[in-house]
Protein backbone atom coordinates (compact mmCIF):
# COMPACT_ATOMS: atom_id res chain seq x y z
CA UNK A 1 0.00 0.00 0.00
CA UNK A 2 1.25 3.49 -0.85
CA UNK A 3 1.06 6.27 1.72
CA UNK A 4 1.44 9.45 -0.30
CA UNK A 5 1.93 13.16 0.27
CA UNK A 6 0.90 15.67 -2.43
CA UNK A 7 1.38 19.24 -1.27
CA UNK A 8 2.54 22.72 -2.24
CA UNK A 9 4.99 24.91 -0.36
CA UNK A 10 6.35 28.39 -0.74
CA UNK A 11 9.97 28.57 -1.83
CA UNK A 12 10.91 29.09 1.83
CA UNK A 13 9.08 25.91 2.86
CA UNK A 14 5.73 27.08 4.25
CA UNK A 15 2.41 25.39 3.49
CA UNK A 16 0.26 28.18 4.97
CA UNK A 17 0.48 31.51 6.71
CA UNK A 18 0.68 31.44 10.53
CA UNK A 19 -3.12 31.69 10.74
CA UNK A 20 -3.53 28.78 8.30
CA UNK A 21 -4.49 30.98 5.36
CA UNK A 22 -3.54 29.69 1.90
CA UNK A 23 -4.59 32.78 -0.08
CA UNK A 24 -1.05 33.04 -1.48
CA UNK A 25 -1.39 29.59 -3.02
CA UNK A 26 -4.66 30.41 -4.74
CA UNK A 27 -3.36 33.68 -6.17
CA UNK A 28 0.05 32.33 -7.30
CA UNK A 29 -1.29 30.17 -10.13
CA UNK A 30 -1.04 32.15 -13.36
CA UNK A 31 -2.48 29.36 -15.52
CA UNK A 32 -6.00 30.73 -15.08
CA UNK A 33 -7.09 27.44 -13.58
CA UNK A 34 -6.23 25.45 -16.70
CA UNK A 35 -3.33 23.54 -15.07
CA UNK A 36 -3.94 21.20 -12.14
CA UNK A 37 -0.28 20.16 -11.78
CA UNK A 38 -1.17 16.48 -11.80
CA UNK A 39 -3.56 16.73 -8.87
CA UNK A 40 -6.59 15.12 -10.54
CA UNK A 41 -4.62 12.09 -11.74
CA UNK A 42 -3.16 11.75 -8.25
CA UNK A 43 -6.59 12.12 -6.58
CA UNK A 44 -8.05 9.52 -8.94
CA UNK A 45 -5.37 7.05 -7.76
CA UNK A 46 -6.26 7.52 -4.07
CA UNK A 47 -8.60 5.24 -2.10
CA UNK A 48 -8.64 7.26 1.10
CA UNK A 49 -7.59 10.67 2.40
CA UNK A 50 -6.22 11.07 5.94
CA UNK A 51 -6.00 14.60 7.36
CA UNK A 52 -5.79 16.31 10.71
CA UNK A 53 -8.28 18.56 12.47
CA UNK A 54 -6.58 21.81 11.35
CA UNK A 55 -6.67 20.70 7.73
CA UNK A 56 -10.35 19.77 8.10
CA UNK A 57 -11.13 23.22 9.48
CA UNK A 58 -9.43 24.83 6.47
CA UNK A 59 -11.32 22.58 4.02
CA UNK A 60 -14.61 23.40 5.76
CA UNK A 61 -14.00 27.08 4.87
CA UNK A 62 -14.07 26.24 1.14
CA UNK A 63 -17.34 26.98 -0.69
CA UNK A 64 -17.74 23.31 -1.69
CA UNK A 65 -16.61 20.00 -0.20
CA UNK A 66 -13.74 18.97 -2.53
CA UNK A 67 -13.73 15.26 -1.69
CA UNK A 68 -17.14 13.98 -2.78
CA UNK A 69 -16.97 10.26 -3.43
CA UNK A 70 -13.67 9.92 -1.56
CA UNK A 71 -13.29 8.31 1.85
CA UNK A 72 -11.91 10.89 4.32
CA UNK A 73 -10.53 10.05 7.76
CA UNK A 74 -9.81 12.91 10.17
CA UNK A 75 -7.23 12.38 12.90
CA UNK A 76 -8.32 14.12 16.08
CA UNK A 77 -8.29 13.55 19.80
CA UNK A 78 -10.48 16.61 20.42
CA UNK A 79 -13.38 16.15 17.98
CA UNK A 80 -15.77 13.65 19.55
CA UNK A 81 -18.59 13.67 17.00
CA UNK A 82 -18.75 14.26 13.27
CA UNK A 83 -20.25 17.72 12.63
CA UNK A 84 -23.75 17.43 11.18
CA UNK A 85 -22.64 19.19 7.96
CA UNK A 86 -20.06 16.42 7.41
CA UNK A 87 -22.18 13.40 8.34
CA UNK A 88 -21.44 10.63 5.86
CA UNK A 89 -18.44 12.54 4.49
CA UNK A 90 -15.78 11.95 7.15
CA UNK A 91 -14.76 9.40 9.75
CA UNK A 92 -12.94 10.29 12.96
CA UNK A 93 -9.89 8.40 14.20
CA UNK A 94 -7.82 8.89 17.36
CA UNK A 95 -5.63 5.77 17.57
CA UNK A 96 -2.17 4.71 16.48
CA UNK A 97 -1.20 5.51 12.89
CA UNK A 98 0.14 2.00 12.28
CA UNK A 99 -3.17 0.51 13.45
CA UNK A 100 -5.07 2.79 11.06
CA UNK A 101 -2.87 1.81 8.12
CA UNK A 102 -3.17 -1.90 8.95
CA UNK A 103 -6.96 -1.53 9.03
CA UNK A 104 -7.05 0.36 5.72
CA UNK A 105 -4.77 -2.16 4.05
CA UNK A 106 -6.97 -4.98 5.37
CA UNK A 107 -9.95 -3.20 3.80
CA UNK A 108 -8.20 -3.25 0.43
CA UNK A 109 -6.91 0.33 0.23
CA UNK A 110 -4.04 0.64 -2.25
CA UNK A 111 -3.12 4.31 -1.87
CA UNK A 112 -3.65 6.69 1.03
CA UNK A 113 -3.30 10.47 0.66
CA UNK A 114 -1.88 12.20 3.73
CA UNK A 115 -2.69 15.92 4.00
CA UNK A 116 -2.06 18.63 6.57
CA UNK A 117 1.26 19.75 8.03
CA UNK A 118 1.12 18.06 11.42
CA UNK A 119 -0.36 14.89 9.95
CA UNK A 120 2.37 14.69 7.31
CA UNK A 121 5.02 15.29 9.98
CA UNK A 122 3.55 12.52 12.19
CA UNK A 123 3.48 10.01 9.35
CA UNK A 124 7.04 10.94 8.34
CA UNK A 125 8.35 10.58 11.90
CA UNK A 126 6.69 7.17 12.16
CA UNK A 127 8.36 6.08 8.89
CA UNK A 128 5.01 5.45 7.22
CA UNK A 129 5.18 7.70 4.11
CA UNK A 130 6.16 5.89 0.90
CA UNK A 131 6.23 8.80 -1.57
CA UNK A 132 5.92 12.57 -1.77
CA UNK A 133 5.04 15.04 -4.49
CA UNK A 134 6.03 18.56 -3.49
CA UNK A 135 5.16 21.55 -5.65
CA UNK A 136 7.26 24.61 -4.88
CA UNK A 137 5.57 27.95 -5.48
CA UNK A 138 7.90 30.86 -6.36
CA UNK A 139 6.97 33.01 -3.36
CA UNK A 140 8.81 33.82 -0.14
CA UNK A 141 6.30 34.10 2.70
CA UNK A 142 8.90 34.85 5.35
CA UNK A 143 6.93 33.05 8.03
CA UNK A 144 4.11 30.57 8.35
CA UNK A 145 3.41 26.92 8.98
CA UNK A 146 6.35 24.83 7.74
CA UNK A 147 5.98 21.57 5.89
CA UNK A 148 8.96 20.12 7.72
CA UNK A 149 10.00 20.69 11.31
CA UNK A 150 12.83 19.40 13.44
CA UNK A 151 13.12 15.65 13.06
CA UNK A 152 14.21 12.98 15.49
CA UNK A 153 15.73 11.02 12.63
CA UNK A 154 17.21 11.47 9.19
CA UNK A 155 14.75 10.62 6.42
CA UNK A 156 16.40 9.53 3.18
CA UNK A 157 14.66 10.26 -0.11
CA UNK A 158 15.15 9.00 -3.65
CA UNK A 159 14.43 11.66 -6.29
CA UNK A 160 12.18 10.32 -9.06
CA UNK A 161 11.53 13.37 -11.25
CA UNK A 162 11.08 17.12 -11.41
CA UNK A 163 8.84 19.13 -13.72
CA UNK A 164 8.66 22.89 -14.14
CA UNK A 165 5.64 24.83 -15.37
CA UNK A 166 5.19 28.19 -17.14
CA UNK A 167 3.67 29.53 -13.90
CA UNK A 168 7.08 29.06 -12.25
CA UNK A 169 5.84 26.16 -10.14
CA UNK A 170 8.37 23.35 -9.75
CA UNK A 171 7.12 19.89 -8.83
CA UNK A 172 9.38 17.13 -7.54
CA UNK A 173 8.52 13.53 -6.78
CA UNK A 174 10.34 11.37 -4.26
CA UNK A 175 10.19 7.89 -2.82
CA UNK A 176 11.19 7.51 0.80
CA UNK A 177 13.96 5.06 1.43
CA UNK A 178 13.07 2.56 4.11
CA UNK A 179 15.55 1.49 6.74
Amino acid sequence: MKVSVFIATSLDGYIARKDGDIDWLMSADTSGGTEDYGYQAFADSVDCLVMGRNCLEKVMSFPDWPYDGKRVIVLSTTIRDVPASLAGRIELYAGALTTLLERLQGEGCQRIYIDGGRTIQSFLQAGLVTDMTITTIPLLLGEGLPLFTESERTIALHHLSTDSYPSGFVQSRYELRQG
